[in-house]
């Protein structure tokens, strides 16, 4: 089946999204697994991907825990430092992609206050055809309805999309809608995976 467009995951696809390992480097390994033993930050910043306001759910979050307080407010202070750096040979598939007049969409859990914050510092962000982004749909992945959302508004049909993300879950789900689907794990391997469909040669995806 052809491709009539690419969809990109963000985190961990094209941005690296380790937010322990800036922990680590500012409190500590062993305080940082105690804080995220004790709090769920992660939970916290699912919230904030289905459209929360970014920063009064961390100080709520914060004001919730005042043992950690200082440590939960780091999410918000230093976000940048949580999300990054990009993935430099995946933002060159997306560009070589746009080059060869492949349509490429993104499709991704980010708050609206977070992606605000990431689209001045990692211009790649603002190259999609088109964004499909969690917090400003009310919606997140693994879950179907923001798949669908998608499909209506592109008007692609999902087995005419190849879709890459990280996280298994987000993957089954588009399977099962029909869509053509990439485990992301390097960026070799997706490069392979473009050159196998026809969409780069061997030059374009280096």
């Amino acid at each position: 089946m052809s491709v009539d467009a690419v969809v990109f995951d963000i985190g961990n696809v094209l941005l690296e999204w380790r937010p322990e390992r800036h922990y680590d480097a500012t409190i500590g390994p062993g305080r940082r697994r105690a804080l995220f033993e004790e709090v769920d930050l992660h939970t916290m910043n699912d919230r904030i991907d289905r459209g929360a306001d970014f920063r009064a759910t961390v100080m709520d979050t914060a004001a919730a825990h005042p043992e950690w307080a200082d440590e939960i407010r780091m999410w918000h202070d230093d976000w940048l430092k949580l999300a990054g750096p990009e993935i430099p040979h995946s933002t060159r598939l997306l560009r070589a992609l746009r080059t060869a007049g492949v349509p490429v969409f993104a499709l991704s859990n980010f708050g609206i206050g977070t992606f605000a914050i990431a689209e001045p510092e990692y211009p790649f962000l603002a190259e999609f055809d088109r964004h499909y982004i969690s917090g400003h749909m009310g919606l997140a992945k693994p879950d179907a309805e923001i798949y669908a959302a998608m499909e209506a508004d592109c008007g692609i049909p999902p087995a005419r999309l190849l879709f890459t993300d990280d996280r298994a879950d987000n993957i089954e789900t588009a399977a099962a809608r029909g869509w053509q689907t990439h485990r992301f794990d390097a960026p070799q391997a997706w490069a392979d995976r473009l050159v196998a469909e026809g969409l780069l040669d061997t030059r374009a995806a280096a």
